[in-house]
């Protein structure tokens, strides 16, 4: 495994991050802690989960499942960068939200961060991140509660996610204005098929010195050799559910994936570790978000991140899935 510092820190982490969104909903307790002794033993330390990961009635049940495998001891926790969020309404679905008991007000902050930990096991975590954009709560309110745990030891740094280049401004220039450390990460939705963040948010993250985690660096599954394994019949349903099942209605989206099938073939890779790959050449990453679900997919992971991708196949790439552009550039002429 390979290692990097989150952002500006000098934290290490590894260069791709245990995503565990499936653990519970999709992926029974057993399997769960089979796949994290595996993720460790193969060197990955970043473990990524949210506190109302398990969703509908069982809203939490991710991190009680984290929570278990720490409880079998061998350094588990202390090998482990732990990642967890909050915004969400942690009541049930089709409830109304109690007042305080979702985004970002220093109330839910703080007693968020409590639950998490009471779930997890643990006494710390070691990035806490904003699921989202609070619009109504203003960053002063959130750096104060924020100043609180630090100072009580239950949180080490804190990151965004799905935050506009312009939130992660506006929030570290409050912080710094406060004297404190501010936004070290970005969690966003990245990948070969989606390439808005490199307008605006991408870049802001970098000239914060921040650390750029993506999310779902497979599209969905779209970049996971989806038409191979709908032509061979290998594929799950699972593989093809969702946003990939959506999008492949599309012709011109399903022409596009062929081409980028193709590309790889011909290059004699396999796409899902081309698309992580990719990833983890672009300036600023981090380290993308992985959820296997089996033993097969986390060693396609591992590996991706030892391949290094050819001047040509990188140029075939961009053909395939254009980026943006610099901004303003991009939007402006």
């Amino acid at each position: 495994m390979k290692y990097t510092q989150l952002g500006r820190t000098g934290l290490k982490v590894s260069r791709i991050v245990l995503g565990t969104m499936n653990f519970g909903p999709q992926t029974d307790e057993a399997d769960s802690l089979r796949i994290m002794d595996a993720a460790l033993d193969a060197g990955i330390n970043f473990f990524d989960t949210a506190n109302a990961y398990g969703w509908g009635a069982n809203k939490g049940r991710t991190e009680e499942i984290i929570g278990s495998w720490f409880a079998r001891g061998g350094d588990r926790r202390d090998k482990t960068v732990l990642a967890t969020k909050a915004y969400a309404n942690m009541g049930p679905d089709g409830e109304p939200v109690w007042p305080n008991h979702d985004k970002l007000s220093a109330l839910n902050v703080r007693r968020s961060v409590d639950a998490s930990l009471k779930r997890l096991g643990t006494d710390h975590i070691d990035l806490f991140q904003f699921h989202h954009v609070d619009r109504a709560t203003p960053w002063d309110e959130i750096w104060q509660a924020v100043d609180v745990l630090v100072q009580q030891g239950k949180i080490l740094y804190v990151g965004s996610s799905n935050h506009a280049g312009w939130h992660l401004a506006r929030a570290n220039e409050t912080a710094a204005r406060r004297g404190a450390l501010g936004l070290v990460s970005e969690q966003c939705l990245y990948n070969l098929a989606e390439r808005r963040a490199e307008m605006e948010v991408i870049p802001a993250a970098q000239e914060y010195g921040m650390g750029v985690i993506p999310w779902s660096p497979l599209h969905g599954g779209l970049l996971g050799g989806v038409l191979r394994k709908e032509r061979e019949g290998t594929g799950s349903a699972r593989s093809t559910s969702g946003r990939a099942a959506d999008s492949l209605t599309d012709s011109t989206v399903r022409a596009r994936i062929q081409s980028y099938e193709d590309l790889v073939d011909k290059h004699g890779l396999a796409p899902g570790e081309v698309a992580l790959a990719w990833l983890l050449s672009r300036p600023g990453v981090t380290g993308p978000i992985v959820g296997p679900r089996t033993a097969d997919q986390l060693a396609s992971a591992l590996r991706a991140v030892e391949l290094e991708l050819s001047a040509e196949l990188l140029a075939g790439l961009d053909e395939v899935f254009p980026g943006p552009g610099p901004s303003p550039e991009a939007f402006a002429w």
